[in-house]
């Protein structure tokens, strides 16, 4: 019988099932995992900055950048140019969807993210998962560095019947990423909406901006023409990004590529918010580049910490 993980917040009926065998990998005792403190003086901000064709910039500097918090200058204190290689491990969740229409996609699917992991995982230092979505929320593969574990698990799946997405995206959240340190990266692959989640899309969002979680969106389009405006809003909210290729493995391969160079050609600033109120608002921020034809991705705002 598979085990059962519950939802910390017992009152959504939400719960994701252990379809694998426990963490496999913790952490590598050869060699600590290094973190990104979260101190609730600092707002941690993890951005990509491109061209106007949409390739990664390197070599950047905190003087190129102005932060504004509700519409207030901030003064960056801290800054990180991750483009040239970073000791900072990367958390991967894949949330793929297993509905019943993915059925034909599935194996393209299953190909371009066994490869994504192959080439992005660094040993000894980043760690993966997979869940599937469909009518429910199944853990196929909990956290290891082996891609072949990965791999295996990714063979295993089959189509189910409906989209759970939002059930998915909170659990991967709440369940296995918001302890983790480092980088954190949920990436989805879906070829439609949610049709049957108990949470709702604005938890989902919520949660991820809570946890630092940068959510990336593959959307597979097929013949309806599906306009994905959920998974756009996820990458869009929490500073990730959205791609929509056709259900053909060179361009799933594509979008996985890109994904990949995309978590190799970060930065990270941080700020002390002029806001000292310890009240849990929602508070927005606005990242620009002072250099000209640059675009930035960035999460759109945080939750302010909450006086006890």
């Amino acid at each position: 019988m598979p085990m059962m993980i519950r939802s910390l917040l017992a009152l959504t009926g939400v719960s994701l099932t252990l379809a694998a065998s426990p963490r496999d990998l913790q952490q590598p005792t050869q060699m600590p995992r290094a973190t990104i403190k979260t101190n609730v003086e600092l707002v941690n901000v993890i951005f990509t900055a491109t061209d106007r064709n949409g390739k990664t910039i390197s070599g950047l500097k905190a003087e190129d950048f102005q932060v504004f918090e509700d519409k207030k200058p901030q003064t960056i204190d801290y800054f990180n140019d991750w483009t040239k290689g970073s000791e900072i491990p990367l958390t991967i969740a894949l949330l793929i969807d297993t509905s019943r229409s993915v059925k034909s996609k599935l194996d393209y699917e299953k190909q371009a993210a066994a490869e994504f992991f192959r080439n992005v995982l660094r040993k000894d230092r980043d760690l993966a998962l997979i869940i599937q979505f469909d009518a429910d929320v199944n853990l196929v593969q909990d956290f290891t560095q082996d891609p072949d574990r990965l791999t295996s698990a990714l063979g295993k799946l089959e189509a189910g019947t409906s989209t759970a997405l939002y059930d998915a995206v909170y659990l991967a959240v709440n369940e296995k990423l918001k302890d983790e340190t480092g980088r954190k990266v949920i990436l989805i692959i879906t070829d439609g909406s949610d049709t049957s989640s108990k949470i709702k899309e604005k938890e989902a969002i919520e949660v991820s901006q809570r946890n630092d979680v940068l959510i990336y969106g593959i959307g597979v389009r097929d013949e309806f023409g599906e306009s994905f405006g959920v998974l756009r809003k996820f990458a869009d909210e929490t500073g990730g990004g959205f791609f929509s290729p056709a259900a053909r493995l060179s361009e799933l391969r594509d979008s996985f590529r890109a994904i990949g160079e995309d978590l190799q050609g970060q930065y990270s600033l941080a700020y002390r918010s002029t806001n000292e109120k310890r009240d849990g608002s929602f508070r927005g921020i606005d990242l620009r580049c002072k250099v000209p034809g640059m675009r930035i991705r960035a999460r759109k705002g945080y939750y302010a910490p909450k006086a006890n």
